[in-house]
């Protein structure tokens, strides 16, 4: 699908509003004010907020109850190879020629007015869903919460809360309570919240916030019980409980990922058949995926190459959770970052995991961390370090000492975008 039409417009959007990140709803309200309020002509909106697993618990309760029987809408961000992944309609990614047409729209609208990119393009994709029937409406949060673009639905069905930790200091607060504050934005009132995994002090605030508008709690730990068991995976609640498949999503954490999604979707009244898809069927991109075909597959046909786009310490912690419970194997990374990132706090947890990093500036990213800055975190943590300048000569070293290494890419979804592009 060529996309040139809604490139050129994306392009123009990028200049209606000179700071990339501007936390504020006034914008959007006047924008959809003047779109016709499409915000509230939504099928039943699952609203998604969290520090790490939205995408993932996302993608699982699109399969449960897509399973089920139900059209779904869904809208994520940052897209990785193509803006169109960002809005999927009834089950399918936009098309060329209704993003084109919406964003167009938008753009007209919104006349001469200061609007960021992320704004706009967010009032596209509820006017695109506002005009297609589905039966549910899934919003991840892109920024925070309480002043995201996609905090606009007076009612929603359901907010999640997936696990929150330190990111994005600059736009939500230098502590887990202060941050947690801004994810807790989405509660509404009466509107039950399922809440994953949380630290006290970010428990603590959650709660409180719940209770200031008599929101009902569905949290982990204590309304929902989930857990690995001999292979399997073992969901509790007040219904009772299910014995499912380990979620194909890979890695540990992607359990407390499908006891959020299994507690929404039983919240909604579907059954069996939508838990046990949620956990067997769900696909969501460069989250631990496995690259085995395709230009780099190609390039490497004895290593075993994965992708990862997750970037802050959290994140580095479930890796190397990850990486230490696969088969031994020589192990190497391949990292570019942003430098709005705490790089130590995301390399700590992988070092013990792997033999080298190799470095990278992420391709066409003004906020990339140069490669030598990247380079110079690893040998701090204790990696062998080395800097390459494109993915293919990072990749062609590492398979030349060792055809057979497992080579995981990481640190940046832009970086994994780059990869799915070039990988083909």
């Amino acid at each position: 699908m060529s996309s040139a039409g809604s490139d050129v417009i994306l392009d123009r959007m990028m200049a209606l509003h000179p700071k990339i990140i501007d936390l504020t709803l006034d914008r959007v309200w006047r924008l959809l004010g003047a779109l016709g309020d499409p915000q509230n002509d939504l099928p039943p909106v699952i609203h998604i907020a969290g520090t790490n697993g939205k995408g993932s618990t996302q993608a699982m309760i699109r399969a449960g109850l897509e399973a089920a029987g139900h059209s779904v809408h869904a809208y994520t961000s940052p897209h990785l190879a193509r803006f169109h992944e960002r809005i999927r309609l009834a089950g399918q990614l936009i098309t060329e020629d209704a993003l084109s047409a919406v964003l167009d729209e938008c753009y007209s609208a919104n006349g001469a007015g200061s609007i960021t990119y992320f704004e706009i393009t967010t009032c596209a994709a509820l006017l695109a869903m506002a005009r297609t029937p589905a039966d549910f409406t899934l919003l991840e949060v892109g920024l925070g919460g309480r002043l995201d673009a996609t905090n606009v639905v007076a009612r929603p069905a359901l907010t999640i809360i997936t696990p929150i930790s330190i990111d994005h200091e600059q736009y939500l607060g230098n502590t887990l309570a202060k941050i947690a504050f801004e994810k807790a934005g989405i509660i509404k009132r009466g509107v039950p919240c399922v809440v994953g995994p949380q630290a006290d002090e970010a428990m603590d605030v959650i709660e409180e916030v719940a209770d200031l508008h008599g929101a009902p709690l569905l949290a982990h730990g204590q309304q929902w019980h989930v857990s690995a068991e001999r292979g399997r995976m073992i969901y509790q609640d007040e219904s009772g409980l299910l014995d499912l498949p380990l979620p194909n999503l890979p890695g540990a954490h992607q359990i407390e990922n499908a006891g959020a999604a299994l507690a929404a979707l039983r919240h909604l009244a579907m059954g069996e058949v939508a838990a046990e898809a949620a956990v067997a069927r769900a696909e969501w991109p460069a989250r631990m995926q496995r690259l085995d075909r395709g230009a780099l597959a190609d390039a490497a046909p004895h290593a075993e190459l994965w992708l990862d786009g997750g970037h802050n310490a959290s994140a580095g912690e479930a890796l190397g959770r990850h990486l230490a419970s696969l088969p031994s194997r020589p192990t190497h990374l391949i990292c570019g970052m942003l430098n709005t990132k705490d790089i130590a706090g995301y390399l700590r947890p992988l070092a013990a995991q792997a033999c080298s990093l190799t470095a990278l500036s992420i391709p066409g990213e003004a906020n990339t961390l140069p490669a030598e800055v990247t380079a110079a975190a690893a040998s701090a943590a204790g990696l062998e370090a080395y800097v390459a300048p494109d993915l293919r000569s990072a990749l062609d070293r590492i398979i030349a000492d060792e055809p057979g290494a497992r080579v995981l890419i990481c640190g940046s979804l832009y970086l994994a975008g780059h990869v799915l592009r070039e990988n083909g």
